[in-house]
């Protein structure tokens, strides 16, 4: 059928929506009947509600503490409960999750829905201290199928899985604009959120990060609490006089690495030797989306995917972006692998 020229303009393609782009590979996932989909449905839903709320926080007078820590015994922010709340509630309704973490819960959340087949972990709102200041922040997901039957209460070992077991990971971000960004281990694609519509579009079509780069991310306040290879790389990247580029808000910056190029560090120091970062519901997720997106994630003595939890909220150092960056970082690292130099 042929249109009027004139009209052409006003009825072009809006592109393709994340509902339409999930049921067109639900042959990915011969396993799943749909649950997997409806699931990554929910997160949509959830994070479009959080979005509202975020762009309109200054409005409402929902920014700033809420007068509690969390499990980590850091301060809350009234976001992070609500975000939390928003997440539960979504992805509780949705049926399909028979068990939650969350960066804001102590404990292993059990739905009730004890004929789903898949886990969340979560930190629904990462960044948060950034929001009075109108910087980017982000939820960070990971789903993992349960190991116990289905049709019984949830385990703790279902949620204690590595890394490279998850059926998909990804991040919300809520900044300039909404995006969500996801894989479940066939590439990564990122979605843009058309307010006017209420649909998340597919907006970057099977990523791949830059193989090099010149740009690096980390906090350099703290450079004299790195270990010495990790110093020598920051001497590295000052002689060649690379791009430092760090918000203190990793979703944000995860998401110029993924997209730009270049290395995140978030590594060990002497105040947290252990790492900051927790293992189920940051690393894992964002790690899975580098390696699937050509980069490399690693905790500066394996790849991150993985490490065997222990706890649910474990931490762990990370290192992760273009390979050649973290190999350079990495050949930094081994020099003293057998020394016992710190400082």
């Amino acid at each position: 059928m042929k249109h009027n020229p004139a009209i052409e303009k006003y009825v072009t393609s809006i592109g393709t929506t994340l509902d339409r782009f999930i049921s067109l590979r639900q042959q990915e996932f011969p396993y799943a009947k749909g649950e997997l989909s409806q699931l990554l449905r929910d997160i949509a839903l959830a994070a479009k509600v959080v979005n509202l709320q975020i762009t309109r926080s200054g409005l409402l007078g929902v920014e700033g503490l809420a007068g509690e820590q969390n499990v980590q015994g850091e301060d809350q922010q009234k976001l992070d409960v609500i975000a939390d709340i928003r997440f539960i509630r979504a992805l509780t309704r949705g049926q399909e999750v028979c068990a939650i973490i969350s960066e804001e819960d102590e404990g292993m959340i059990d739905t009730g829905n004890h004929d789903g087949k898949y886990i969340v972990a979560m930190d629904p709102l990462d960044g948060s201290s950034n929001i009075d200041c109108n910087i980017p922040v982000g939820t960070i997901f990971a789903i993992y199928r349960r190991k116990s039957p289905v049709g019984t209460p949830p385990t703790i070992e279902d949620v204690m899985q590595k890394g490279s077991q998850q059926a998909a990971g990804g991040y919300v971000m809520y900044g300039a604009s909404c995006m969500l960004v996801y894989t479940t281990g066939y590439g990564v694609n990122g979605f843009t959120y058309e307010y006017s519509l209420g649909e998340f579009i597919l907006s970057y079509p099977n990523i791949r990060i830059p193989e090099d780069s010149n740009i690096y991310s980390i906090n350099e306040g703290y450079t004299n609490q790195y270990t010495q290879g990790v110093k020598d790389f920051l001497a590295l990247c000052h002689e060649k006089k690379w791009k430092g580029r760090y918000t203190g808000s990793m979703v944000a910056d995860f998401h110029r690495t993924l997209l730009k190029g270049g290395i995140f560090l978030y590594p060990s120091s002497k105040d947290a030797p252990n790492g900051k970062l927790r293992l189920l519901y940051e690393c894992n997720p964002l790690s899975y989306v580098m390696e699937q997106a050509g980069g490399m994630a690693h905790n500066g003595v394996q790849r991150i995917l993985e490490i065997e939890p222990r706890d649910l909220h474990q931490r762990a150092p990370l290192v992760m972006g273009s390979p050649r960056m973290v190999e350079k970082l990495m050949q930094a690292i081994y020099k003293y692998a057998n020394t016992t130099e710190t400082k």
